[in-house]
């Protein structure tokens, strides 16, 4: 009989563990709470376009409350904000990029270990703003295909060179925010083991 290898992932918490522990998912509420006053607040302080908490603030929930419900983080980041900045049809792109990059976000914040979880944000820091924008501008091409961009090939390729601008800031600030991210969940998860006494009793010698 062979033993089971160990998951690469962190086991989900159930819903009964998140209220026991109840510091994570506050922490993950936060996050996501900064997330939308970032986004709302970001033009007025002269910030890069596209410079983002979302994604960071996914990889942390993931990691935080490792419930299937981290994946709506920045769902709910893009539609509070868009509440009050407003948006246009671009949104089926926009919403939906940010829906695959929670799924991402999910699997990749739950990894195991100092070193995985950091290789798992570069990843997701990586791998989240390339899907933002290759997605996310040809919506635009679409959209705007016969009147801001030629309907062929032509005009998605100026499309993406259009989008080069917005990529660069989002691709740094990810290859900083998201491996922070995994350095707060790994501090949180360090107090908690700080934090709780030890049950086994030391057997007597």
């Amino acid at each position: 009989m062979t033993a089971t290898a160990p998951s690469r992932l962190e086991a989900p918490l159930s819903v009964r563990e998140l209220a026991h522990r109840w510091w994570r998912p506050a922490v993950a509420v936060l996050l996501v709470a900064a997330a939308v006053v970032w986004r709302l607040v970001k033009n007025d302080l002269g910030a890069p376009a596209n410079l983002e908490l979302s994604t960071a603030a996914a990889f942390a929930a993931a990691g935080l409350l490792r419930h299937r419900v981290a994946m709506l983080a920045p769902l709910a980041v893009v539609a509070l904000s868009d509440v009050l900045l407003g948006n246009s049809s671009v949104l089926v792109f926009t919403w939906s990029a940010w829906a695959v990059i929670g799924v991402g976000a999910w699997w990749a914040g739950r990894t195991r270990g100092t070193t995985g979880r950091l290789v798992a944000a570069l990843g997701l820091g990586v791998g989240g703003s390339l899907f933002f924008y290759l997605w996310t501008n040809a919506g635009v091409w679409w959209l705007g295909r016969g009147t801001f961009y030629p309907a062929g090939l032509d005009g998605l390729l100026a499309s993406y060179v259009a989008g080069l601008p917005f990529l660069r800031p989002m691709l740094l600030g990810n290859l900083v925010l998201v491996p922070l991210a995994a350095g707060l969940v790994g501090l949180v998860a360090r107090l908690e083991r700080a934090s709780t006494p030890a049950t086994e009793a030391v057997p007597a010698r």
